[in-house]
Order: structure tokens, then sequence, then C-alpha cells
């Protein structure tokens, strides 16, 4: 199996190479990372500049630093490290949370977004991890991985849909097993905060604080509170197909 791997936390992340460890177990891996960290970038793509592709030195395997985001990553990965023979791309394991509407900023999403696109078979993975400061228990994540992987590679999905995964940032014992779930909601308050420079000049900061609705029952969210796995699958078409019929009505529209 030929495994293309990509982040969004750039590729001297630890958590890429947690997941590169338990990855070259399931066959040759290649990885293709940002050259530094590239989060909340989304599903972009670099369109008006040039990219760089450097080698970069890790032990037994190929792997090149880019100077663009995930999606760019993904590109020439497919393109100059597998001749576009890639079976399974992984991004990841980002250092946070990829939960509710968040996955709409995600480059480690964003990663997997374009290796389904590209019809590859993906799946991002992230480590919620919801307080500053706090150990990041990767072991956790691999372990997990490493019993679960391959029944996550031979998963019946429907096209155009990967896997988000997120593992509790817990140490390995307090995990109590995965859920498939949906997308639940992961919204903001006050998130936009305005302040001045030594010379008064206004500028902005945005973030905010989290307002979860875990309590939303078979979420992402609430099965990472409870201390699951989430394995959730996204699907990249996002019509509205329940409300075609509605729209079609209210503007005199065929099919």
């Amino acid at each position: 199996m030929r495994i293309l791997i990509t982040n969004d936390d750039g590729i001297r992340a630890p958590g890429l190479r947690a997941l590169v460890e338990v990855a070259r177990e399931f066959g040759e891996v290649k990885v293709v990372a940002p050259d530094h960290e590239r989060s909340a970038c989304g599903h972009a793509l670099t369109m008006r500049e040039p990219l760089r592709m450097k080698p970069f030195p890790w032990d037994g395997i190929e792997a090149w630093e880019v100077s663009g985001v995930p999606t760019d990553c993904v590109n020439l990965g497919r393109h100059a490290a597998f001749d576009d023979r890639v079976d399974l791309l992984l991004s990841g394991i980002n250092a946070g949370p990829n939960l509710g509407f968040d996955i709409t900023y995600s480059g480690t999403v964003g990663g997997a977004m374009e290796g389904t696109i590209n019809g590859i078979r993906s799946i991002a993975v992230s480590m919620a991890l919801f307080v500053d400061g706090a150990p990041i228990h990767w072991e956790t994540s691999q372990a997990w991985l490493r019993e679960h992987l391959g029944a996550l590679i031979a998963a019946p999905l429907r096209p155009l849909t990967f896997l988000n995964v997120n593992v509790p940032s817990i140490a390995l014992p307090g995990l109590r097993g995965h859920r498939v779930t949906v997308m639940g909601q992961r919204v903001y308050a006050d998130r936009v905060e305005s302040r001045e420079d030594p010379w008064g000049r206004t500028y902005f900061w945005q973030g905010g604080s989290i307002v979860e609705q875990g309590e939303l029952p078979g979420t992402d969210v609430d099965a990472i509170n409870q201390g699951y796995v989430s394995i959730t699958p996204i699907t990249l078409d996002w019509t509205d197909q329940t409300g075609l019929t509605d729209l079609r009505r209210a503007v005199g529209a065929g099919a």
C-alpha cells in the first residue's frame, strides 16, 4: 500500500512523526508536509506564487517540505512522490481537535479533502486537547490507530467521503472506545477583539472562547467529551438533498 502523509502543523511537528511511526507498519510511506505551521488554512490552494519542494531528512523514508499549504502538499505528493499512484492519504496527527464547524477551517481536514477529490481514500486524524499546556498523549492515538487503522482503510465509504478522526488527549487506560458520529456544533463567542498599538492605531485578533454544544447526542463533540474516539464520515457533496424539492417549488424551477 502506498501511503502519502501530510499535516498542517509543519514537517517538524511531533504529531506527524507519531503518525508516520504507525503508518509505516501498513505500507510504503512518503511524507510531504508544509515547511512551517499552516493551521486554520482550510482547503486553501496556492495559485499565484511558486511552490518550493525540498527533501527533508527522515530515517528510512522519503520526505519533503513544501512552501505551501496541506492541499498543495497533497498535489505535489501525488505528482512528485508517488507519480499519481497513492492508495491512502493520512493527514495529521493534529495538535488539537477538529470537531464540528471547525473542520471548515482546518488545514488537516483540508488535506483529507484534497485527497478525496483526487479519488484517494483519506483520513484526517487529530488529538482533542482542550487545555493549553496540558500534555498531548500521542501514545494514545498511536495505540488506537495501530489497532483500528486497518478497519478504517477497509470500511465501506460512499464516493466523495473521507473520515475525520478525533482522539481524546488522555492516557490510554482512560480511553473508553470509539464511536461513529455525526458532525456537532463548535462555535465561538466574542470572535473578534479590537486593540490599539502603541501609536493608537486599531488592530484585531480573531479567536474567542469556545461555546460547545456537547450535549447533542451522537456528535463528535459528545463522543470526545465522554472519552471516546470520534469517527465521522464527511462528504464533499454539500448539497442539501432534503431541501431540493422545497427550493425548486419556492423559486419555480425544475430539476
